[in-house]
């Protein structure tokens, strides 16, 4: 490949297309500056479509009860107090005015016959706050970004590849990326950046992410620059996933069908959630959910594809085209399944990573001065455990604010400081890849999926973790052995190769701290530690050291003494027995 390459400045740069880039593209060039924004998948297509059922604010329209400290201390409990509680408190205070804002923009969220947004349950919440676009939600948010990003003329890249930061003395000054189409390189030079890359949930056999997302290439590039990842070990596997047909397992049946009153029921017709929350049944939260299902599963009470049935099929036709369209067409299209006349066979799937890059609460900057992050790729909110409805309501305000925070740091900027020898070294980075060898990443991605979804899934051990951490070891071998070959028309092995070296990292990074937390809690589920330990009620840190991953404990911020007593008083209030939707 020509290590030549094309230069493009910016004040602003931004990694991801998805909604918190995109917010955090609109808020930076709402301050009057120049921004790029670039993507792997195409802009119209990002993860952010998945985000199906809902986003979460406290209006407080159908339960006048509710409030930011309620939403807050569902939060931080659902997180099993892990998650930093003035970052929750940001989200919680500043949700109504996303929200608000996003809907004036378009978003078209279901609206009450008064004229207020609808708000519908979601697992684990104590009142009814998450509104909604049918089960569009995240493509009726994307879409209104989209436009909102077109009315300001901002620059959107798709198919770049974003291989290394630009980094010098601490100080981020732009990325190196190419084309995944034709290879080309394009050195970005920019004051600021901002990772908005997602997650790597893409790294497990069974995944709700798709192709080109959540391989964990985000939490790469940011280890690299010499920022620490967060609760690794925290990954959301949501309880049902679509099972079948093969190229579809592990697509997402999301949450609103049981919100809007789905059972779940194993092979022999049992209503079994009563075993394990007798209280919220359906609505119990994610983590208990999953663990639910698989149990089921695992102890053969599952079908033979290895699921659970979810039915709403005791619902009008009506009713379900008008609450969860996306659905109801999805599986018409993929099984020529009705479901308002047959149950959905469902499995848990990973789905969402909790952990994230170290970032600061208010401005979500990290330790590299100059670089921000935004969105699943940032840590810190979610703890142990995500609510349904958070995720969208955290990309709109951390997007605004880390775009807010680097657009102020860029106007503040006197001189920026760039260095040719960190834009050689990125090149090199990418060069070495591109070798004669015995092995295929494609092969070993499949291996490296296996390995995760059967020695680090949903329900860990002591034993089972030692053992994938081993065969990571034995995979990287293989790995630094990978045939990269390219012509005109073909990069697709350089951007399996990237992928694969990312979800290694990621991977490794994801067994070393589960194998720390010796106990279970959250979506962190040990059969060998089966209870919460209070001496555990801390987050590990990951970092490279010396060419090698290193944890280190931190712990965790008390809480106001006032939204402490909200913490008590919801555990008592949080009573769903005759509130289920049947």
């Amino acid at each position: 490949m020509n290590k030549g390459h094309n230069t493009e400045i910016s004040n602003v740069l931004v990694i991801g297309s998805g909604g918190a880039g995109l917010r955090a593209a609109i808020e930076t060039k709402k301050h009057g500056l120049d921004v790029v924004v670039l993507g792997k998948r195409c802009k119209t297509d990002s993860h952010t479509v998945l985000a199906a059922g809902g986003i979460n604010a406290s209006f407080g329209n159908l339960d006048k009860e509710d409030s930011w400290e309620h939403h807050f201390a569902d939060t931080y409990t659902e997180g099993y107090g892990l998650g930093n509680p003035e970052i929750i408190e940001i989200m919680a205070k500043d949700a109504k005015k996303a929200v608000t804002e996003i809907d004036n923009w378009g978003a078209n969220f279901q609206k009450l016959k008064n004229g207020n947004l609808d708000q519908r349950y979601f697992g684990a919440h104590t009142f009814r706050r998450t509104c909604f676009s049918g089960d569009y939600t995240g493509q009726s948010i994307l879409n209104t970004l989209l436009k909102k990003s077109y009315e300001y003329n901002i620059p959107i890249f798709d198919k770049q590849y974003v291989t290394d930061l630009l980094i010098k003395e601490g100080i981020c000054f732009g990325a190196l990326s190419f084309n995944i189409f034709s290879g080309e390189r394009t050195v970005h030079l920019a004051d600021a950046v901002i990772l908005c890359t997602g997650g790597h949930t893409r790294i497990w056999k069974k995944s709700s992410s798709r192709k080109l997302e959540n391989n964990g290439d985000g939490f790469h590039l940011a280890l690299k620059a010499g920022c620490e990842l967060i609760d690794m070990e925290m990954v959301q596997f949501h309880p049902t996933g679509i099972l079948w047909p093969e190229e579809y397992a592990g697509t997402l049946v999301t949450e609103a069908v049981r919100g809007e009153g789905g059972k779940l029921f194993n092979v022999k017709g049992e209503r079994f959630m009563e075993k394990y929350d007798q209280d919220r049944m359906e609505l119990s939260s994610r983590d208990r959910v999953a663990l639910a299902n698989y149990r089921e599963i695992i102890e053969g009470r599952g079908t033979s594809r290895g699921g659970v049935y979810l039915d709403i099929s005791h619902k009008s036709k009506d009713f379900i085209i008008n609450k969860i369209p996306k659905i109801y067409r999805q599986f018409l299209e993929l099984q020529m399944n009705d479901i308002s006349k047959e149950k959905m066979e469902v499995a848990p799937t990973a789905h969402y990573t909790m952990g994230g890059i170290l970032l600061s609460p208010e401005d979500h900057d990290s330790p590299i001065q100059g670089l921000y992050a935004a969105g699943e790729v940032a840590g810190g909110l979610h703890g142990a455990n995500r609510l349904g409805g958070n995720s969208l309501a955290e990309i709109l305000i951390f997007g605004r604010r880390a775009g807010k925070a680097a657009a102020n740091y860029s106007k503040k900027l006197k001189f920026q400081q760039r260095s040719e020898q960190s834009i050689s070294f990125a090149h090199e980075n990418l060069d070495i890849l591109i070798k004669k060898g015995k092995e295929l990443s494609l092969p070993l991605k499949y291996e490296l999926q296996e390995i995760m979804w059967n020695f680090c899934g949903v329900l860990k051990d002591e034993k089972k973790l030692i053992t994938g951490l081993g065969y990571l070891n034995l995979l990287e071998e293989k790995i630094n052995d990978v045939d990269v070959r390219l012509s005109e028309n073909n990069y697709q092995d350089l951007v399996n190769i990237c992928d694969l070296k990312s979800s290694l990292i990621c991977a490794k990074a994801t067994i070393i701290s589960s194998i720390e937390r010796k106990e279970s809690r959250g979506a962190h589920q040990r059969s060998d530690f089966q209870q919460t330990d209070p001496n555990f009620s801390c987050n590990f840190k990951i970092k490279y050291q010396n060419g090698s991953l290193k944890i280190s404990r931190k712990e965790t911020i008390s809480l106001k003494r006032e939204l402490e007593n909200y913490v008590k008083n919801n555990s008592q209030i949080n009573n769903f027995k005759g509130r289920l939707l049947e």
